[in-house]
Order: structure tokens, then sequence, then C-alpha cells
């Protein structure tokens, strides 16, 4: 079983090359954006990669509904299947023992200049301009502060 880990700031292009990989390679999918614990959450959703997304047994994630800003269904991950987890908050030294207990890991980190990943992520989302600032803050803790970790590939923009 493989795992692949993308991380990068918002507008970087981790969607999409996860999105070309997946197609690649047949491995399963999971996106961040799908659990993010509301615009406060990148870090639980970084805790929840390595306990829920990654866990042995009985993988999965509470799926986030934005609209209500809730909680929402349990979502099962095929147990024992290869994945790419893409998002802010995928690459931590607690997801990359996760994965290494139940695979191979490969981490990926998505690099680009703010302005450019600023236009993408509000080309394709314009609702997400008032929390742009609130989530850049909690980007540059994730990729300064104690849970950020080297990885196998940098890349440019995707």
């Amino acid at each position: 079983m493989i795992i692949i880990l993308i991380d990068g700031q918002s507008g970087s292009g981790k969607t999409t090359l996860a999105r070309e990989l997946a197609e690649e390679t047949g491995f399963q999918l999971v996106h961040l954006e799908d659990f993010y614990p509301g615009w406060a959450g990148l870090a639980a959703a970084s805790q929840m990669v390595a306990t829920d997304v990654l866990h042995p047994v009985q993988p999965g994630f509470w799926r986030w509904d934005w609209e209500r800003n809730q909680r929402a269904r349990w979502v099962p991950i095929r147990a024992h299947t290869s994945l790419i987890i893409e998002g802010c908050g995928a690459v931590t030294g607690a997801s990359i023992s996760a994965a290494e207990a139940v695979g191979t890991v490969i981490t990926v980190r998505i690099l680009g200049p703010e302005t450019t990943r600023r236009q993408r992520a509000l080309a394709r989302d314009p609702g997400y301009a008032p929390w742009w600032e609130m989530w850049a803050a909690q980007e540059r803790v994730h990729f300064s502060g104690p849970g950020h970790v080297a990885v196998d590939h940098v890349l440019g923009l995707a």
C-alpha cells in the first residue's frame, strides 16, 4: 500500500496534482477540504489525517457541511488501499508516522507566490475572499510551527 501526502498553501495546485495522480494510478483520493471543521480547522484536520483517515482498522473521516457549519456524515475509506491525501495540513510528523504504519509514504509540498495563489484560489471560489487572511495565518503556523516537517519532494505551482 502506498500513501502519497500532498501539502501546500491555498491555490498552489495540490488538488490538480492529486487528481492527475489519482487518474494515472487509480489510488483513492482524499481531500482535506471535505473534512476541515470550518475556517478555523486547519490544525484539527491535520490531526484527523493521522487519527481518522489513516486509522489502521477503520479509516475514514467526518465530512464537514460547509453550508450548515457542522459535522456531517461519516465517510469510510477502503481499508488496505493506496491513497492520495491532499490539502493544507496533510503532511505532519503524526500523519507521516500513521502512514508509515500502514504502508510506504511519499510526501510532496507545492510552493508558489502568494499573489498567484490568491488569484487562483479566489477565481475558483470567490466566497473564500473574506476568509483568506484567517486561513493564511493558519497556513503560516502549519508551515513554520512544531508540526512542520521535511518532505520528499518540493514542487513549484502545479
